[in-house]
């Protein structure tokens, strides 16, 4: 039944903005159709993670700072976004080689950029609830005042792309399903403990800030972080802003790379 959505008006070119529309929204019903048995849980799951993690970093310390505070509850929001993108897209991709299914989605008349687009969609979706509930989560938690800018959507949207497209780049890149089972847990492990996400890259030793300062965690953290508490950053984010692009591009070079090889 999915399928069916799929299918294009014949007199249609195969070419244009009307045609990568019209296989945008095919395929945005497509996805939800095969979701739809896990959609609802999953959205639970974020909102659950969302206010564990608020909550989580107050029992680490007896006493928190306002500033230490305002630290942890404008990084969390980063928190819940990294598992969509580096976690959850190249298992999914993983899965699809499980089932058979991976040659068939990348078959489908559509452009091939569409599939990725639908999913990051979808997936930007369900991560925002879980963003807003870590906040709200932080606010009540430690009392703070957060000094919300225009530029958080940018700041999200930023954020929820780059990760998905590492994850993209992960998913192709990476054959082995099992292999892609190991490199996301990894990359969950070094994110919670190695990565300056709710707290400052001074309390790591120099050599991890210096690798922190190439990876895109802190940069995703920074960007957010200065759209709810700009006075943390005093700096400024422009280098953050185009490190968290080079890495999005980078991931979805990466993907077309490996895509166009195979297809």
């Amino acid at each position: 039944m999915a399928t069916a959505d799929l299918t294009l008006r014949p007199s249609s070119m195969r070419s244009g903005p009307g045609y990568w529309a019209s296989g945008y929204a095919s395929m945005l019903r497509f996805d939800l159709a095969r979701m739809r048995k896990w959609l609802f849980v999953f959205l639970a799951v974020q909102l659950l993670m969302g206010a564990a993690m608020s909550v989580m970093y107050g029992f680490f310390l007896p006493v928190i700072p306002y500033t230490v505070a305002l630290y942890i509850t404008t990084g969390v929001p980063t928190l819940a976004l990294i598992p969509i993108g580096f976690v959850f897209v190249p298992q999914s991709i993983a899965q699809q080689r499980l089932e058979g299914s991976y040659d068939y989605l990348w078959s489908l008349p559509v452009p091939k950029m569409v599939v990725a687009a639908s999913t990051f969609t979808l997936l930007t979706v369900l991560a925002l609830p879980g963003v807003i509930v870590a906040l709200w989560a932080g606010v009540l938690r430690y009392g703070v005042t957060l000094d919300v800018q225009p530029t958080i959507v940018a700041a999200l949207l930023l954020t929820s792309l780059m990760a998905a497209s590492v994850g993209y780049g992960i998913g192709h890149a990476v054959s082995n399903p099992q292999l892609i089972n190991m490199v996301t847990n990894l990359v969950v492990f070094f994110v919670l403990l190695f990565s300056p996400i709710a707290f400052p890259a001074s309390q790591f030793p120099a050599w991890l800030q210096t690798l922190n300062a190439f990876l895109p965690f802190e940069h995703m953290a920074d960007v957010v972080r200065a759209s709810l508490a700009p006075q943390l950053v005093p700096g400024g984010v422009v280098g953050d802003y185009l490190m968290v692009i080079a890495w999005t591009i980078a991931g979805w070079l990466t993907a077309a790379w490996v895509v166009g090889r195979r297809h």
